[in-house]
């Protein structure tokens, strides 16, 4: 202890305080894993590491990328990461598994997913019946584009047998499986759609970037993209908890006022796809449906638990505990802290 006190008295006035709050925290290095960390769903992660927030609130972060959501919360569960940046909804299907997992931070309003077809095997398509024994990509089966591509197809009346799922990323190789013609539709996130849109390469069935559709096809209030925990991680870790909810704050605060010059300066090359112009017209349809505040809204996991049981008949019977699922606590704190981001 009295080497400690040595050290923090040798620094600077400035410097203090990050070691005293880095302090405070019961997990300073933790592991966060998501699955496509280039889509735009995801896009207040990537700020929050980039502009520096997490290490504002003394934590060392390791950001792990999946293929999708379904692996991401598989890295959790297996406990190789600590927290999934994911679909809201996997807290929901999770409990009905019997695993405490529970929101803390939101960073989308509405799931920003499209569905779409491939004008090239599918130009006479007319409803969403056609695709019956068609090959859908998804970014990863079981993940939350799998999911929306369930639900759809069971308010057509079709079973998800009916089709056959493909996992095809979130980058380049799905836009490569649609261009030439290894599938017949796909459910995928920007900038995959906005790219595909705009080379002729897709046909848009639904689209859940527009919070008024989303709230149509799900019929309330669909949280999206968000930090979620085992419980036990949470009740163990409150700080470490907090201050990653303090760093996704700023991030969506950031977002909100940002203009797209500033976005492209602040994400990765990579995540352009090759594309500057297209990666800015993703972002300004998606940023809409990205979360101003962090706030899960309280509506929202009754509207995730009936897109799940539309789907899954055993889960339609179960009885949860929706407020389980979820907590803004750490949000409020966030929001009273940094009220302007």
């Amino acid at each position: 202890m009295q080497r400690r006190s040595i050290i923090v008295g040798g620094l600077s006035a400035l410097a203090a305080p990050a070691l005293l709050r880095a302090q405070a925290l019961e997990k300073t290095k933790a592991t966060i894993a998501v699955g496509g960390k280039n889509l735009l769903y995801y896009l207040p992660l990537t700020i929050a590491e980039q502009r520096g927030y997490f290490k504002a609130e003394g934590l060392d972060i390791t950001i792990v990328d999946f293929a999708g959501g379904a692996r991401a919360l598989q890295a959790v569960v297996g406990g190789s990461a600590d927290v999934v940046s994911g679909a809201f909804e996997h807290t929901v299907n999770m409990q009905f598994k019997g695993q405490a997992m529970r929101a803390f931070a939101l960073q989308g309003g509405a799931p920003q997913i499209v569905l779409g077809v491939n004008p090239k095997t599918m130009a006479g398509f007319k409803t969403v019946a056609d695709l019956k024994g068609k090959k859908i990509g998804v970014t990863a089966p079981g993940s939350s584009t799998n999911v929306m591509v369930n639900f759809i197809l069971a308010k057509a009346g079709l079973k998800p047998s009916d089709v056959s799922i493909i996992g095809v990323g979130a980058g380049n190789g799905a836009v490569a499986a649609m261009r030439t013609g290894q599938i017949d539709a796909i459910s995928n996130l920007d900038p995959v759609i906005t790219l595909l849109q705009r080379s002729g390469d897709l046909k848009i069935v639904s689209d859940t970037r527009v919070v008024a559709e989303s709230e149509k096809v799900f019929g309330g209030p669909m949280p999206a993209g968000c930090f979620y925990a085992p419980q036990a991680f949470i009740d163990k870790n409150p700080n470490t908890v907090q201050a990653m909810t303090n760093a996704i704050v700023r991030a969506n605060k950031w977002i909100q006022t940002a203009g797209p010059g500033d976005i492209i300066n602040n994400v990765p090359e990579s995540f352009l796809l090759g594309d500057r112009a297209v990666y800015i017209d993703a972002f300004l349809a998606a940023k809409g449906a990205l979360s101003p505040d962090g706030m899960i809204p309280d509506k929202g996991a009754e509207t995730a638990f009936r897109a799940l049981a539309s789907i899954d008949a055993e889960l339609a019977k179960a009885k949860l505990d929706l407020k389980a699922v979820y907590t803004n606590d750490f949000v409020k704190k966030a929001n009273a802290r940094y009220p302007k981001g």
